[in-house]
């Protein structure tokens, strides 16, 4: 229920189009294999809803073995040193952080969204940001966009 409900509310904040979810087969995504008279797992009847594909990883192959670990180690220490946004110094090489309340803990992740959003040039992306790769499709296919990305910006938007 909470991967289903996660789902929809990345549905209903991203200002684009989903078109594909790659998960692995845990019982948080799909039926075991052995349940085979269950109902339709709620993870794929929102993606089914939303005509988004929902893939599975393949079990135990070395491609997709540890894909979450290598991304999540690959977030923690940060292929850069440093990231400048709105004149703050993000250093990403950090390792551990200690927070003292909530408010610092959004602060952080906020400066961390915003750096790789906003400052991360992708080789996926041929060298853009994601953010310039959004407004680029909006520009170019307005249909695949649902919001306007400029109103996406932190800050005034007028």
């Amino acid at each position: 229920m909470a991967a289903a409900q996660f789902l929809r509310d990345l549905i209903a904040a991203v200002p684009y189009r989903l078109h594909k979810v790659l998960t692995d087969n845990g019982i948080q995504f799909a039926n075991r294999s052995c349940d085979t008279t269950a109902f339709e797992h709620i993870f794929g009847r929102v993606c089914r809803e939303h005509g988004i594909e929902h893939r599975l990883t393949k079990v135990k192959h070395p491609w997709t073995n540890g894909q979450v670990e290598r991304m999540s180690r690959t977030i923690k220490e940060g292929e850069a040193d440093q990231k400048t946004i709105r004149g703050i110094v993000f250093p990403l090489n950090v390792k551990r952080f200690h927070y003292d309340n909530h408010d610092q803990l959004r602060t952080h992740l906020d400066d961390f969204i915003a750096a790789y959003n906003l400052a991360r040039r992708l080789k996926t992306l041929n060298g853009l940001t994601p953010y310039e790769y959004i407004c680029k499709i909006w520009t170019s296919e307005p249909d695949r966009v649902i919001v306007n990305p400029i109103h996406q910006m932190p800050g005034l938007n007028n």
